[in-house]
């Protein structure tokens, strides 16, 4: 084996990277994040890691030299960084380059929602505007709305600041204000739902935030409610949305992510009054190759001795 750092990759990542890593280090890739199809001796000798989903703290165990994980991504909810943390292993993640795309998938699925924009696309090309006549007009509309975002990180920000141009009210919750912002705080979820009547969703997953948009918050949304999740699946109860959707306890919702990805509940894809889209809010050429990009040189200045560029907070750099 050659002097250069062997880096483990658990199972699929974006091509980029593989290609990149290549250049610099030596590579070693296992069909998932039990590493059950690797050699143990060649375990022993991994000092990093690139990763795009679980990296449990049972593969951290066995790898004895690991120095820093890189994951591709910014939510690293998959990582067991306290795992990590306690060996004394850095964590990076790509926050920042994926902003801006995932802010504008947002609003583009905010409006999707609404307007019924993809119901009217299905229309014409099944050529019942010439047979038919008229699309039925939208239920709903932006104007004159209350938006609530759930989070006011990187991405919330961006959301924000491309919704005050559609001229609504902006609130927020987190669980501290923010100083820099004069949109309205709301020190808990319930009561923001209850202010407005879009409630937008874009946090980690963590303790605090699994199951926080529960039945609860879903009534106080109210029937004109609608709900956009760009965070993660596993914020909102899905029995419970399910049943808001069919009830009428809300209007509508559009979801970029779910619980249980790939799988969605055949209950949701039923119901007329969801959007719904298959993880992709980051899911364009140019930003999956900056996140790769910013996933490789995380590694190239971790190995090169200048610190990695992007730790999380658990695991700050060590040197």
């Amino acid at each position: 084996m050659s002097d250069r750092p062997l880096v483990l990759i658990p199972g699929r990542i974006n091509p980029r990277v593989r290609s990149r890593l290549a250049e610099q280090f030596e590579l070693v890739e296992v069909a998932d994040a039990s590493a059950a199809d690797c050699d143990p001796d060649i375990l022993q000798q991994v000092r990093g890691a690139a990763v795009s989903g679980r990296f449990p703290a049972a593969l951290i165990e066995r790898l004895p030299k690991l120095e820093v994980i890189a994951s591709f991504g910014v939510g690293y909810d998959g990582v067991e960084v306290k795992a990590a943390a306690q060996r004394g292993i850095v964590v990076t993640n790509t926050p920042d380059v994926l902003n801006d795309e995932v802010a504008d998938t947002a609003i583009a699925l905010l409006l999707n929602t609404i307007r019924r924009f993809h119901f009217a696309e299905q229309f014409l090309r099944e050529g019942r505007w010439e047979k038919e006549g008229a699309f039925p007009l939208s239920p709903m509309s932006l104007k004159g709305r209350k938006v609530g975002l759930h989070g006011l990180g990187r991405i919330g920000m961006e959301i924000a600041s491309r919704l005050v141009p559609f001229k609504v009210e902006i609130a927020y919750h987190t669980r501290r204000p923010r100083a820099d912002v004069a949109y309205t705080y709301h020190d808990s979820l319930v009561g923001m739902a209850k202010a407005v009547d879009i409630l937008i969703s874009i946090v980690p997953s963590t303790p605090q935030t699994n199951g926080a948009i529960n039945s609860e918050v879903l009534a106080a949304l109210g029937s004109d409610g609608v709900l956009i999740n760009v965070g993660r699946g596993s914020t909102v109860d899905e029995p419970a949305l399910i049943a808001a959707l069919q009830n009428g306890t809300i209007a509508a919702a559009g979801l970029d992510v779910f619980a249980d990805e790939p799988h969605v509940p055949q209950a949701l894809m039923d119901l007329p009054n969801a959007s719904l889209l298959p993880h992709v809010a980051s899911a364009s050429v140019p930003t999956r190759n900056a996140m790769a990009d910013l996933v490789v040189d995380n590694l190239i200045s971790w190995f090169d001795g200048r610190g990695p560029l992007t730790p999380v907070p658990e695991t700050p750099a060590v040197r």
